[in-house]
């Protein structure tokens, strides 16, 4: 629509939807292509000169603005916009999902709904901010100051007693949010001592009455805001405290989004304040607009969401795999040695996996039960392992990925990105060892079952048919690669939920529930029930690292199944201890068949493709939750390709001695550039 037509559309008495389409067509206008700030301003100032060169349309224009504030509520923008409605994690993402979904109508009254059908994009807060100060003296005078003003409603009283309103409900929820349970327990004594929230509602009421008595630049106004401010800050630095507490005593995502939504609110409280008292109140209200715009762009990410509010998650449960992956990196000799022995032991247990597999067949389950039957074996033998204090070398990478970026904390300190170096050459023989010892065992294991079952029994493991069908199952030019890939992902994903369940296991103390509780104690006995605490908090997340995998292993095949995608699985160990059942199945003979050979170069490359990937997801999380900057990762991939150039064998047998490379270290500094730190995870920037 040109602006000669949308200047005579304007109809003060048309329907409520009519009016505000007519203002969502006007900004339509002013965005134009929405390609240059400039030209939108430009438009903006044609659109003035327009509106001054018609007296009498201005009448019509004070008219259509007095119904358009007369009937709507403006508050829920100031106060409410970009917040949820119940400061719940679950509500907000449930309310973003409806907002991509469902579509907006102007037929409303509620400011904040009309809102985004206004200024539905982020090129609204470009020009919006490019508005320069002339411009907007040029709209307050021409649009909002009407040529007779009623003397019971100033021109500003629209807009102060929306920004009074708007920040009562703004203070009102900040107090709510520092008196809630979940966030009063966890704050520091100090921060509790000092009840900041206790002081904010009666130092809001003294800027209210200094408004009202005095106005809103008055100086008895200007003192009671910059109290009001003051009392904000103590707010904030003592719900910061919790912080603290969520980091030694576990994350909850719930609580994490709540202190987000607190300080956000009192970021709002400031914009609104600076709007209400500016010497320019056109510059501050187009600044309060722009900045609503970004929030309403902002509040439509799923993405971003899930990130601000599970960052500390996510950085804890990188921090607990830190913890278990410790015990996986071999750093000499007699380590390297124990590292076999614990995975010959894994691998042999994974043969009488492979064994119980093959004999569930017989049974003939549905897609489904079998799956969970597969399930249920896999879980069951990887406890096994654990319980015995044995090893599965793909189960490695996503925890002890993590146990090296955690060396990365200092990164500022000498020697740090050496230590880091060292790490990866232990990791990268630990695998080896894992990888050895696994399918090293796990084939002479297999080979023996199914030759005392062929002795008891008359047959094999696996008939001859079935044997030539897993052979091609694990041919190198089949999926297999790709499936080994998902299977890196399932490793991966195994790690993150055994490090939430640890995580959730902290946050709601059940190991000195299970120690003290008078139930548990009384059917244990204290001693027992210590024991068992002790127990569960030690191996909780290698318990739920194992179940998860298990289960995954065996359902997730299942579900492709369904779906139709046709998806499997190649776990390393369990593939190899198939291929031995294929080839004590088929005999010597196998030796000469080309398929053999092409499954075993498939085994071959499925162990590095598990271990590649269930690491680099992992290191790339512990990058994140660490915060490791882009320079420091620099450092750290030069200093990996020196070890590799000047001790590539570090990479493969145990040292003797660490490399002396801390005075190389200065020179993989990138010249000119700083050495940015890692800055903590928690808590967040200020607001």
């Amino acid at each position: 629509m040109e602006l000669p037509q949308l200047i005579d559309a304007l109809d003060a008495q048309a329907p409520l939807a009519q009016r505000h389409l007519w203002l969502v067509e006007l900004l339509r206008w002013v965005r134009g292509e929405a390609k240059d700030p400039e030209a939108s301003v430009a438009r903006v100032r044609l659109f003035l000169d327009a509106v001054q060169a018609r007296p009498e349309w201005q009448t019509r224009w004070h008219d259509w603005w007095q119904t358009f504030v007369g009937s709507v509520d403006a508050t829920p923008l100031l106060a409410d916009y970009g917040f949820a409605p119940r400061t719940a994690f679950l509500s907000e993402l449930g309310h973003r999902l409806r907002r991509k979904v469902l579509p907006g109508t102007p037929e409303t009254t509620d400011l904040a709904e009309l809102f985004g059908l206004l200024l539905p994009t982020r090129f609204d807060v470009l020009w919006l901010k490019a508005l320069d100060t002339a411009t907007l003296e040029r709209l307050r005078s021409l649009l909002l100051t009407p040529p007779h003003t009623a003397p019971d409603r100033p021109p500003a009283s629209f807009w102060q007693s929306a920004l009074m309103d708007a920040l009562i409900f703004c203070v009102s929820q900040v107090s709510a949010t520092g008196f809630a349970s979940e966030i009063r327990v966890r704050m520091s004594a100090q921060a509790q001592a000092g009840r900041p929230f206790h002081e904010l509602p009666s130092s809001f009421e003294v800027l209210r009455l200094a408004v009202q008595q005095h106005g809103p630049h008055s100086p008895q106004a200007l003192q009671a805001a910059a109290q009001l401010r003051e009392q904000l800050d103590a707010c904030r630095h003592a719900a910061y405290t919790v912080y603290s507490h969520l980091e030694a005593h576990g994350v909850s995502v719930g609580i994490v989004f709540r202190l987000h939504q607190l300080r956000e609110r009192i970021v709002r409280i400031k914009e609104l304040l600076d709007c209400l008292q500016s010497d320019q109140p056109e510059r501050a209200t187009a600044a309060l607009l722009a900045d609503l715009a970004q929030v309403g762009q902002d509040n439509r990410s799923i993405r971003a969401l899930i990130a601000s509010s599970s960052h500390l998650t996510a950085a804890k449960v990188a921090e607990r795999s830190a913890e278990n992956g410790e015990h996986y990196i071999t750093r000499d000799a007699a380590e390297y040695r124990q590292m076999l022995g614990k995975a010959a032991g894994g691998g042999a247990v994974i043969g009488f996996t492979t064994w119980v597999k093959f004999s569930l067949y017989a049974l003939g389950l549905s897609a489904f039960w079998a799956g969970f039957a597969a399930g249920l074996n896999y879980a069951f033998f990887f406890v096994l392992i654990q319980l015995l204090h044995l090893t599965v070398a793909t189960k490695q990478p996503a925890v002890t990925a993590p146990a090296m970026v955690a060396k990365l904390k200092h990164i500022r300190q000498p020697g740090a990105v050496r230590r880091f170096v060292d790490e990866v050459a232990n990791l990268f023989r630990s695998q080896i060892a894992s990888i050895v010892g696994n399918v090293g065992l796990v084939v002479p294991v297999v080979v023996v079952l199914s030759l005392v079952l062929q002795f008891t029994t008359g047959a094999p493991m696996i008939t001859a048919d079935k044997a030539q069908h897993v052979l091609h199952d694990l041919h190198l030019l089949g999926p297999t690669l790709l499936f080994a890939a998902l299977t890196g992902v399932l490793l991966f994903a195994s790690s993150i939920v055994a490090g939430w369940v640890e995580n959730w296991f902290v946050f709601h103390k059940l190991d000195s529930a299970v120690r003290h509780n008078p139930r548990f104690t009384r059917v244990l006995g204290p001693e027992r029930a210590a024991r068992w605490a002790t127990f569960l908090r030690s191996n909780v997340s290698g318990l739920a690292a194992n179940i998860s995998l298990g289960f995954m292993l065996g359902l997730v095949p299942a579900f492709a199944a369904f779906f139709g995608l046709g998806l499997d699985v190649r776990h390393v160990t369990l593939a190899a201890g198939q291929a031995a059942a294929a080839a004590a199945s088929l005999g010597l003979g196998v030796l000469m068949e080309p398929a053999f050979w092409w499954a075993a170069a498939g085994i071959a490359l499925v162990g590095p493709i598990n271990l590649a990937v269930s690491f680099y997801l992992a290191f790339r999380l512990a990058l994140r939750a660490q915060s490791i900057s882009e320079v420091n990762r620099q450092r750290i991939r030069a200093a990996i390709w020196r070890r590799i150039r000047i001790t590539p064998l570090s990479f493969l047998l145990p040292p003797r001695s660490l490399p002396e490379e801390a005075d190389a270290e200065a020179d993989l500094q990138p010249e000119g550039v700083p050495d940015s730190g890692s800055p903590p995870a928690s808590p967040p920037p200020h607001g």
